[in-house]
C-alpha cells in the first residue's frame, strides 16, 4: 500500500454566470490519479489555472474533490489536520506573535500534553535549524520575506506532520535569498525524511528538490501527463546541478511540455529512463520566477 493516495480526483465547479446553461460547469481538472511514497519529495509543475493548488487544498483537507479522493495511511482525508502542514507563499504567519511564539503554539498544539520547558526547548530546535536565532522575538512586520519563510517552514516541520505540502513556498523570495532557503529545506527534510508535495512554477527548482515531478496539462479541463523520475544523485546543489546532462534533459523535456505538450494529456504515467530523449541546447541560467520560465520555454522554440 502507498503511504499518500491521489485517487481519481476531479475538482468541477458549477457556472453561475448569468448567460451560463442550467447544469453547465467548470472543470479545473479531472481524473487525476497518482500515488506519493513515504518520504518522498514530488513536485507538481504546469501551467497556472491547471489546478495544482486546488489540488493541494484538497490534500491538505482545506477543499473537498468533486470525484474521487485522497487516501494518507489507508484513512480517507475528509478535514484538515496537523498530519498535513502547510507552508502558503504569503507566508500566513500570525502577525501579532514573535516568530519563536508562531512556531511554539503549532508545536503546542500537536503536543498539548508536553510540559513548557519540552515545549520550548523543541521550538528552538526547528527555530535554530532554520537559522533564526537572533531573531525568535521578531514579529513578522520586522522581518524579510525570506525570514517569515523560514518561520513558516520551522512552522510546519516542527509538528513532524505525515505530509508536508509546500504551496509556491518561494514565489515572493529574491533569487538569492531563495537558493539559500532551498538549501536548507534539503538540509531539513533530508534529517526528518519528511513525505513532500510541493507545487511550483520553477522548473530548476523541482528538479533540485525532487525525486519526481509531475506534469499538468493546461486548464481547465486539465489532467495529469506524466511523471517523471529525477534520476539525479543526491545532494544536489544548483552549481553542480547545471553540469549535469541529465539535468538538462529533464529541464528541456519539461519545458517542451510546458510550450508544446501542455494541450492535451493521456493520463498519468510514469516516464523515467522512457521519457522523451530530445536534447536540445542548454536554455539559459537557471529560471527565478514565472517570467523568466516563459521567457525560457519560448527561447527552447527559436530556430
Amino acid at each position: 500500500m502507498e503511504f499518500l493516495t491521489i485517487d481519481h480526483v476531479s475538482k468541477v465547479y458549477p457556472l453561475l454566470d448569468e448567460n451560463a446553461k442550467k447544469n453547465d460547469t467548470f472543470v479545473v481538472f479531472k481524473n487525476v490519479s497518482f500515488e506519493i511514497r513515504q518520504g518522498e519529495f514530488l513536485t507538481m509543475i504546469g501551467h497556472s489555472g491547471c489546478g495544482k493548488s486546488t489540488l493541494l487544498n484538497i490534500i491538505a483537507g482545506f477543499d473537498k474533490p468533486t470525484e474521487g479522493g485522497v487516501i494518507l495511511e489507508g484513512r480517507e482525508v475528509d478535514r484538515p489536520g496537523l498530519d498535513r502542514m502547510v507552508v502558503f507563499q504569503n507566508f500566513a504567519l500570525m502577525p501579532w506573535l514573535t516568530a519563536f511564539d508562531n512556531v511554539r503554539t503549532a508545536v503546542r498544539q500537536a503536543h498539548p500534553d508536553w510540559t513548557k520547558s519540552r515545549i520550548r526547548d523543541w521550538t528552538q530546535k526547528y527555530i535554530d535549524l532554520m537559522n533564526l536565532r537572533g531573531a525568535e522575538t521578531k514579529k513578522p512586520a520586522f522581518l524579510s520575506g525570506g525570514m517569515r519563510q523560514r518561520v513558516g517552514l520551522a512552522r510546519a516541520f516542527s509538528v513532524e506532520p505525515k505530509v508536508l505540502l509546500l504551496d509556491e513556498p518561494f514565489a515572493q523570495i529574491d533569487a538569492l535569498t531563495r537558493g539559500s532557503i532551498q538549501e536548507e529545506l534539503i538540509r531539513m527534510w533530508d534529517a526528518t525524511k519528511n513525505t513532500v508535495f510541493m507545487v511550483t512554477h520553477d522548473v530548476d527548482e523541482a528538479i533540485l528538490l525532487s525525486d519526481r515531478i509531475a506534469l499538468m496539462t493546461n486548464g481547465p479541463d486539465a489532467e495529469l501527463a506524466e511523471i517523471l523520475e529525477v534520476d539525479i544523485p543526491r545532494p544536489r546543489t544548483r552549481e553542480t546541478l547545471i553540469d549535469s546532462p541529465e539535468y538538462t534533459r529533464l529541464r528541456n523535456h519539461i519545458l517542451h511540455f510546458l510550450v508544446k505538450g501542455a494541450k492535451r494529456g493521456s493520463g498519468a504515467k510514469q516516464s523515467g529512463a522512457s521519457a522523451e530523449r530530445s536534447n536540445p541546447p542548454p536554455v539559459g541560467a537557471p529560471s527565478t520566477d514565472r517570467e523568466s520560465v516563459v521567457q525560457e520555454e519560448e527561447d527552447v522554440l527559436k530556430p
